[in-house]
């Protein structure tokens, strides 16, 4: 299985940037994509982004879209998601997550500890 640690999170200004990172070690090269979901208090964990590792395509959900960007480093096997202009309701635990090319939660069977993003407005 593999090993999923987030870091990055904190508190920004809505309008801020902060950078989430996930290291990935394990049996991860089983593992086609990587994702990021979120789950704010009270709300189902969402589809934030995703990227398959060898190829680089990338999907968003409709929310984050020109706002956040997803990238990865193959050679420290670690996916990164740049969060620009920042919005309150962008405030959530973010997990990354090994899986499927998808945005589908259940396509996913590995998972991180979660780290906390909160905006302030």
């Amino acid at each position: 299985q593999a090993q999923l640690v987030e870091s990055g999170g904190g508190l920004v200004q809505a309008g801020g940037s902060l950078r989430l990172s996930c290291a990935a070690s394990g049996r991860t090269f089983s593992r086609p994509a990587m994702g990021w979901f979120r789950q704010a208090p009270g709300k189902e964990r969402e589809f934030v982004a995703t990227i398959w590792w060898n190829y680089g395509n990338t999907d968003y959900a409709d929310s984050v879209k020109g706002r956040f960007t997803i990238s990865r480093d193959n050679n420290k096997n670690t996916v990164y998601l740049q969060m620009n202009s920042l919005k309150p309701e962008d405030t959530a635990v973010y997990y990354c997550a090994a899986g499927a090319y998808s945005t589908r939660r259940v396509m996913y069977d590995s998972w991180g500890q979660g780290t906390q993003v909160t905006v302030s407005s």
